[in-house]
């Protein structure tokens, strides 16, 4: 994903951002798998908070910080807001589920596998049949930049607008990693979002974001003619709100809503 120059950034920013919390760092393997599990089932959780859940449709996955062509992702058919880190599945590239005992869901892993195999510098990968996000995707358009939180994805998304049907082969998920690049996200014409990032909780805040944006568009255009953002100014705002950093971050107060009303999530 594209990231501002150090000269994009005013100074008394660059000062803040030194005092922002960063991600946590690990001693172990195991340590950072309990991690990416713990943070990928609260993801579930406020996805289904947030409505984005929609029957069995929708994944979350998080590359195995040892094996880096295995990743976690949910169970199919069980519902976003009863999914603790236990019931997280571990499947490889060859879409063999190794540990746990539920299914994979054949979209996700021949999305999500193509993706991580495309993109090593992803750990998570979000995708879901939300409802603001699938009804801008039948719109085949990148989101415009009419918003602050719209330009953490200016000049930094794609539009995916081949839309053959359910995901069911990985040359499909090779042709929506391609189309996705060096990106952070990727609008999936005729069927919704997809988002990634350096941690889960990057990929899961871009989602939520993303969805969002795509509301606050499609009232806008509903309401009247709206005013887009400058180039220029974009950019600089891009700067501040769309960096890996600033992803990881605004997930934070989400996180942390979400463990203290849900506990059981850690089980």
């Amino acid at each position: 994903m594209p990231q501002p120059s150090p000269s994009a950034a005013s100074p008394v920013h660059s000062v803040f951002m030194d005092r922002v919390p960063r991600p946590p760092v690990f001693a172990t393997p195991a340590e950072e798998r309990r991690h990416r599990k713990e943070r990928l089932a609260a993801a579930f959780r406020l996805f289904s908070r947030f409505g984005f859940d929609e029957g069995v449709a929708g994944h979350i996955t998080a590359r195995d910080p040892e094996r880096l062509d295995h990743f976690w992702v949910n169970p199919f058919g069980m519902h976003f807001g009863q999914i603790r880190a236990c019931d997280l599945i571990l499947v490889d590239h060859a879409g063999t589920v190794v540990e746990g005992r539920a299914e994979v869901n054949l979209a996700a892993f021949a999305i999500h596998s193509r993706i991580h195999a495309a993109r090593p510098d992803v750990v998570a990968a979000a995708h879901a049949h939300s409802l603001y996000g699938k009804s801008w995707s039948a719109l085949g358009r990148l989101l415009d930049p009419l918003t602050q939180d719209a330009c953490a994805f200016y000049e930094d998304h794609v539009v995916f607008d081949d839309y053959t049907g359910i995901v069911e082969e990985t040359s499909e998920g090779d042709r929506i990693a391609r189309a996705l690049g060096a990106k952070k996200a990727a609008i999936l014409r005729n069927h919704g979002l997809l988002t990634v990032g350096h941690t889960v909780d990057e990929a899961a805040w871009w989602f939520i974001t993303m969805d969002r944006s795509c509301q606050a568009q499609l009232l806008a255009e509903a309401a009247g003619q709206p005013h887009k953002i400058p180039h220029e100014t974009a950019r600089r705002t891009y700067a501040l709100v769309g960096s890996h950093l600033a992803g990881w971050f605004q997930f934070q107060p989400l996180f942390q809503r979400i463990s203290q009303e849900q506990p059981g999530l850690f089980d």
